[in-house]
């Protein structure tokens, strides 16, 4: 079964964020270079600073490109907040520039990839979060119809008779904070709890956003749920880092479902 490779909110055009992605590629290549076929690489959104400004996504582009290039085929990713904009406020139209720039298909959310067993499942937490009434702030919320959806697949015989699957989006599930929060985390626990009654499990979740890289395994009974920080370590606004549990990380974790998890839950 492959490893995942879990990494967070790159911010690609913040200060010398596009060099330090750069010198993480590298570092990626030079330690699983000759083993990287074995390797998944997921991004939780984020990926750039400011979707405004073109140059930030090639950048981002070029830097995925890097990694592939290297043999890192598999690279599944989701948009965040500033994906589709500023961070503080959305605009439609970066759905289109972020899929065109990103992705080498037109599938919708959420995306579904199964590889070596494993069922991945990419949600859009920026789903519901471009409309004028709420575009502003940095909230995320999924909406009904891509919960549906996701009900469904997890539902699928595909999905389903997976070893193990995988749920990965942008927003933190399950850290309540005002207008930085998943708005309707709560249906996606339901969806998601429901389904592992009814004995179909859910073997890790994946997010960022907060760039606190913390582990917080156990939540709704799932093993495994990971805030990969922010990898190039984008500090968050000086009135909330310097408080000590608020403090930014970065944690580019590899997951080895083979092997146990070992990850202090914070």
């Amino acid at each position: 079964m492959k490893k995942i490779i879990h990494m967070s909110d790159l911010h690609i055009g913040y200060e010398d964020n596009a060099e330090r992605f750069t010198k993480i590629v590298e570092n990626m290549k030079r330690e699983h270079g000759d083993r990287a076929c074995e390797y998944i690489i997921v991004i939780t959104g984020d990926l750039v600073d400011d979707a405004h400004d073109e140059d930030h996504f090639q950048k981002a582009k070029a830097g995925l490109n890097a990694l592939r290039e290297g043999g890192f085929e598999n690279i599944l990713l989701v948009p965040g907040n500033h994906d589709y904009g500023t961070g503080d406020r959305g605009d439609k139209k970066f759905v289109r520039i972020f899929r065109e720039t990103f992705y080498k298909d037109d599938r919708e959310f959420p995306r579904k990839d199964i590889i070596d067993d494993v069922a991945f499942l990419g949600l859009d937490s920026m789903a519901e979060e471009l409309h004028w009434y709420d575009e502003i702030w940095a909230e995320g919320e999924l909406g009904d119809q891509q919960l549906r959806h996701l009900d469904e697949i997890l539902k699928g015989d595909d999905v389903r008779l997976c070893r193990k699957r995988v749920i990965y989006l942008h927003h933190h599930p399950f850290d309540f904070r005002p207008l930085h929060q998943l708005k309707d985390s709560s249906k996606l626990k339901k969806v998601l709890t429901e389904n592992m009654v009814n004995g179909i499990s859910i073997d890790a979740l994946l997010y960022g956003h907060n760039h606190e890289g913390k582990a917080h395994n156990g939540q709704w009974g799932i093993p495994r749920c990971y805030d990969a920080g922010t990898a190039t370590l984008k500090p968050r606004p000086r009135y909330i880092d310097w408080l000590p549990w608020f403090q930014t990380r970065s944690s580019i974790r590899t997951i080895d479902f083979e092997k146990d998890d070992n990850s202090r839950t914070t």
